[in-house]
């Protein structure tokens, strides 16, 4: 008696252990989601990989040699252009300056003083012309003498000596204003170049100087970033890249955007292949500005090379290749059968196909919990 109770027991067991196995394993592994193909527009792409950069990148330098004075601006700051982004020391440029402009009045007063003493010396030349001209006529009449005509025509030959001098002084001080002049520019056009001004609006991507460094002339200090030209520089197989032309849409994901996509538009295609890579460089401009940005960063790129209008789509993941065929998985009533399928052209998500199912078929979703599927398999939806 006891016998048949321990064998029932097990049989109970064995029955449950079935039952468990068959509704939470078998049905499990055998129950597959479907989807079916969508009608569209499927745009062939040609994938890149990458790094952000830009078309201008102006490296602003010191134009002067001198130590730095003031830092305005830090790595990672937007600046507008004509901003003030670092001075240097003039050192003893201030006092050069002033000396310059104490010796340029000097010299303009000085003009002006002989000025003065020329116009003097005109109203002078006046009055000794006139007597000049009345002894000379009297010598002619013999009413004066030699020796008075004599001193008359001195006096005349010596207050013109004195309007010569009088004019060679003042060419000579306007030649020195000149010179004065010039060298206050220059002195002024110095000052102008310890003062650094951004030269366009952008993003500052690197700073390579501090205040109280000294810098060289020359020497690297700021990298300003035009956003306006910032793109992609991607690297595409050569045996591709042919099909890749200026004005041709693409899509970009940042590395550090995995799950952002921007919309960009091939600007450059490099004519030479590198040798070693077997790869072309195309830069694909970004249509909206990313902020921040990163020079440098990773990036994909999938550039639209053709377009097919209202094709008969399948998911990429779905496609596999079975007896040297490529196919999907169809569920027709409770079993699953492999059927190969034309496919006209494919991208990254997603394939055209032109013959071996329609838009009514149930394609089998596989994952890695469903059993491996073979023609005629039983399955659940």
């Amino acid at each position: 008696m006891k016998k048949w109770i321990t064998y029932g027991v097990i049989a109970i067991l064995v029955a449950l252990g079935g039952a468990v196995f068959y509704n939470k394993v078998y049905i499990v592994k055998s129950t597959f989601k479907t989807i079916k193909p969508t009608y569209g527009d499927l745009f062939v792409t040609v994938r890149g990989i990458g790094n952000v950069d830009a078309k201008n990148i102006y490296t602003i330098t010191a134009q002067s040699g001198g130590e730095i004075e003031n830092i305005y601006f830090d790595e990672g700051e937007w600046v507008k252009k004509g901003d003030l982004l670092v001075t240097i020391d003039p050192v003893d440029l201030p006092m050069l300056l002033d000396e310059q402009k104490v010796s340029l009045k000097k010299a303009k007063q000085e003009v002006q003083t002989t000025q003065s003493d020329l116009a003097s010396l005109a109203a002078q030349r006046a009055l000794i012309l006139a007597t000049f001209s009345r002894y000379k006529k009297l010598l002619e009449q013999k009413y004066a003498t030699q020796a008075e005509f004599d001193k008359a025509n001195s006096d005349l030959q010596n207050i013109d000596a004195q309007i010569n001098a009088s004019n060679a002084k003042i060419a000579s001080a306007k030649l020195e204003i000149l010179r004065l002049q010039k060298s206050q520019e220059a002195i002024e056009a110095k000052f102008q170049r310890l003062k650094i001004y951004s030269p366009v609006d952008g993003y500052i991507i690197s700073k390579s100087a501090e205040a109280a460094q000294y810098v060289l002339p020359s020497a690297p200090i700021f990298k300003i970033v035009d956003p306006k030209t910032l793109w992609v520089v991607a690297n595409v197989d050569e045996r591709v890249a042919q099909s890749i032309e200026l004005g041709q849409k693409a899509s970009i994901a940042l590395r550090s955007k995995p799950h952002e996509t921007f919309q960009g538009t091939v600007q450059r295609v490099v004519a030479m292949s590198n040798l070693v890579t077997l790869e072309r460089e195309i830069a694909i401009g970004f249509d909206t500005i990313p902020t921040p940005f990163y020079i440098n960063e990773q990036a994909e790129v999938n550039i639209k090379v053709a377009k097919h209008e209202n094709v008969l789509k399948v998911p990429l993941k779905l496609l596999i290749i079975k007896d040297g065929k490529k196919g999907v998985w169809v569920a027709k009533d409770d079993n699953a059968y492999f059927t190969p399928i034309t496919i006209l052209a494919q991208n990254n998500e997603e394939a055209a196909v032109t013959s071996g199912i329609d838009r009514d078929a149930d394609l089998l979703i596989y994952n890695e919990s469903n059993k491996p599927l073979s023609n005629g398999m039983k399955i659940y939806r």
